[in-house]
């Protein structure tokens, strides 16, 4: 399974790597549509974020997923979030200018 997931990792051009790392930040994208992307499950994509972020990146990122799991997964989020994105997020994932 690690082999599958660190070749997963290895073959992502930049462009995938890139918006899967934004993805999984994101708090509103739930684990669902980064498997209708990337064909990972949620444990799956936590191991590949092991392997493509930095030491502290990955701890900041994991205890941010934790805390915010309802998000994370379609089932216990809650009715009143139906966006996958902020409102003043851009296509590009930034919100640079706002604050």
């Amino acid at each position: 399974m690690k082999n599958k997931i660190k070749f997963l990792a290895d073959s992502f051009t930049p462009e995938q790597k890139d918006r899967f790392i934004r993805m999984c930040w994101e708090d509103r994208t739930p684990f669902e549509a980064i498997k209708e992307q990337f064909g990972l499950n949620a444990n799956e994509a936590v191991k590949c974020m092991r392997i493509v972020l930095d030491i502290k990146d990955f701890q900041r990122w994991r205890v941010r997923a934790n805390n915010l799991g309802h998000l994370k997964h379609l089932q216990t989020r809650p009715e009143s979030v139906s966006r996958f994105k902020c409102s003043r997020q851009n296509l590009d994932g930034s919100t640079k200018g706002y604050k």
